[in-house]
């Protein structure tokens, strides 16, 4: 899978991404159950809004539009940090190609054939990542 498109509108996305979701959050909420095992979604105020006590990945509280690898207290691999550090911000794009082929991903924005990321986990369909999306960002808080 080529994730080219997304490495040369990174920088784009990063200046101002388009909060509109083409998922459904309600099936993404469904679809959450497999993603529980190792995150969590706990707002500021230390209410979990979705998972259990997992703490294998980060938490995913107001992930849409956050720079990757920036969870405070999170030990990402160098490769998540780097790639934050070049730009990598979640939208819906970024999010959904890198749920479905985490390390490809991180290759290529890096442009590294050595870059690792910690997730092993890989979702299935295209539908169900922006599912996932469109219901992490119904969580998050209301921007103005």
């Amino acid at each position: 899978m080529k994730f080219s498109w997304i490495v040369a509108t990174a920088g784009v996305l990063a200046a101002g991404a388009a909060v509109a979701q083409d998922g459904d959050a309600a099936a993404g909420e469904k679809a959450f159950s497999q993603c529980q095992t190792c995150h969590v979604v706990v707002n500021e105020a230390g209410e979990t809004l979705a998972g259990r006590n997992a703490r294998t990945g980060p938490n995913l509280y107001a992930v849409s539009g956050r720079t990757a690898g920036t969870v405070e207290g999170f030990r990402y691999s160098a490769s998540m940090v780097e790639a934050g550090e070049k730009g990598l911000v979640w939208d819906e794009a970024t999010f959904v190609a890198y749920v479905q082929d985490p390390t490809p991903f991180l290759r290529e924005f890096l442009g590294d054939n050595g870059a690792r990321g910690q997730m092993a986990f890989k979702v299935r369909s295209e539908e169900d990542a922006k599912n996932l999306y469109a219901y992490l960002a119904s969580l998050a808080p209301a921007t103005n």
